[in-house]
């Protein structure tokens, strides 16, 4: 693990990325590596997240600024512009139910080749995927969803990498903090070392490649 700034962090954000971002109606969104990728002109990036947030919050600003090429998420109905984008066909959007969502993102980050879910079958979410019966229930298999970068924000870190959130800003952050190839973690607090008690650890340090303190 790396503390480093959201400048260098974000400088190894490939244009074209694949970006899972915590948050839930910007709850829990890593605001200064959001402003970062604007900052340095980040393009086409799929985002893998909750929602789209609102117009000028969190993943809402880089819809706005035209930087997102595809979303992935459970919902779009807070943030008319993704709408307006997904309807013009300047922007792709792929919903998913948000249990089959977080599950998914858990597949990838726990190895497995996918899930079975009820949900979606006999509706337009199974379109294109394989159903498999069990014990006389049909069920989808929904695949894994891995990212290039997860873009995490913490309450909490120590200078070890070890994480911890406070309430609902817990949402997806430990689960994508999982499931991506690099984590880069926008932490509110950073302290020493033993601080944060085993017991409070949500994210361990492992898990963690570049820690930027929020200034």
């Amino acid at each position: 693990m790396l503390t480093t700034t959201s400048e260098e962090a974000v400088a190894r954000v490939p244009n074209g990325a694949r970006l899972m971002i915590g948050g839930f109606m910007g709850v829990g969104t890593p605001e200064g590596l959001i402003d970062e990728l604007l900052r340095q002109g980040k393009r086409e990036l799929t985002v893998i997240a909750n929602d789209s947030a609102l117009p000028g919050t969190g993943i809402g600003k880089l819809v706005t600024a035209g930087a997102v090429r595809k979303v992935i998420a459970s919902h779009i109905g807070l943030n008319p512009e993704t709408q307006q984008k997904m309807l013009a066909g300047a922007m792709e959007v792929e919903l998913v139910p948000q249990g089959t969502l977080i599950e998914r993102i858990r597949a990838a980050g726990f190895g497995l080749g996918g899930i079975l879910t009820p949900t979606g079958v006999g509706t337009v979410v199974e379109e294109g995927k394989r159903k498999i019966e069990v014990d006389g229930r049909e069920y989808l298999l929904e695949t894994p969803l891995r990212a290039d970068f997860a873009l995490v924000q913490a309450f909490l870190a120590d200078y070890l990498g070890n994480l911890t959130y406070v309430l609902t800003a817990r949402n997806f952050n430990p689960v994508i903090a999982m499931a991506a190839d690099t984590v880069l973690v926008e932490a509110e607090h950073v302290v020493p070392v033993g601080m944060i008690s085993p017991d409070h650890v949500m994210t361990p340090a492992p898990l963690v490649d570049y820690l930027v303190a929020k200034a």
